[in-house]
């Protein structure tokens, strides 16, 4: 039945730990969804590439051999929805908040916003944070009725040790250009980029260029910029910029980040607003 996108959909990530892992490896952990319901006239749709039941050596595994499907070309030229995403987690309760927020381009109005809650059990491993955060975050994306033309990760695209940050894990299950806007480095060296708004310094490692530093505000600290998925660096430097009003983070992943900590009011989606 429609429902109103304000109201938040509880959901129980059940992580199992009882089930053998492969190479004598307990499994990171088995998803079991569960919600009152679901949106109806879902836009998104996510690919099924792999099971999120894998142990780390898998995990480690599929890193290497996803990274090798990331798309780092593609054009990006009138995009009329661009997306932001983000995960908010209370380790004191172990549970996390996913939103994804969209926006209308070029006004970088709200047009919807979708939020899941779900139980996280798996810890922060280093490296590994997709298998952390993107099944929820796939399914905030699985609600939506709009289907974004870019989304903007907050966390790392290629900008990571195997190339495979969650940017780009995301990219590939939903099959869309994404853009990684981590606010930390992972790996990698730069120098210190100008101080106007719009200057960047290469990120390298091993003597591969895998982002940039990017200055997008007067007197603030950098953001990381990074390819995730069908997308060249410098486009994905282009729609970052014309995506900042402002602030340090760009109003996508800004929303997104507001989104997930309760402090956004969410908008009906476009569709619903229009003939719901």
């Amino acid at each position: 039945m429609p429902h109103n996108c304000s109201t938040v959909k509880w959901l129980a990530l059940v992580f199992g730990d009882l089930t053998p892992g492969f190479l004598g490896e307990r499994p990171l952990y088995n998803i079991v969804v569960r919600r009152l319901y679901s949106g109806y006239n879902q836009g998104v749709k996510v690919e099924n590439l792999h099971s999120w039941q894998v142990s780390i050596a898998q995990a480690l595994d599929l890193q290497r051999m996803l990274a090798a499907q990331v798309s780092r070309t593609g054009e990006v030229v009138t995009p009329r929805f661009i997306a932001g995403v983000d995960i908010s987690a209370d380790r004191a309760q172990g549970v996390a908040t996913g939103a994804v927020v969209v926006l209308q381009y070029p006004e970088l109005s709200v047009v919807e916003t979708e939020v899941v809650n779900g139980k996280l059990n798996l810890p922060y491993i280093p490296g590994l944070l997709s298998f952390r955060e993107a099944p929820l975050t796939l399914t905030a994306c699985q609600e939506l009725t709009i289907t974004p033309d870019l989304i903007l990760v907050d966390g790392q695209g290629i900008a990571h040790p195997r190339r495979m940050g969650l940017a780009s894990h995301l990219g590939l299950f939903l099959n869309s250009p994404t853009i990684g806007c981590a606010k930390s480095l992972l790996c990698g060296t730069h120098q210190a980029p100008g101080v106007e708004p719009g200057s960047y310094a290469e990120v390298v490692d091993n003597g591969e260029t895998i982002g940039v530093a990017l200055r997008t505000k007067l007197g603030v600290k950098p953001i990381y910029v990074s390819i995730g998925h069908k997308i060249d660096l410098q486009t994905a430097i282009y729609w970052v910029i014309k995506c900042c009003r402002g602030y340090r983070l760009p109003e996508p992943t800004r929303l997104a980040h507001l989104a997930a900590g309760g402090n956004l009011v969410a908008k009906a989606g476009y569709q619903r607003k229009l003939f719901g």
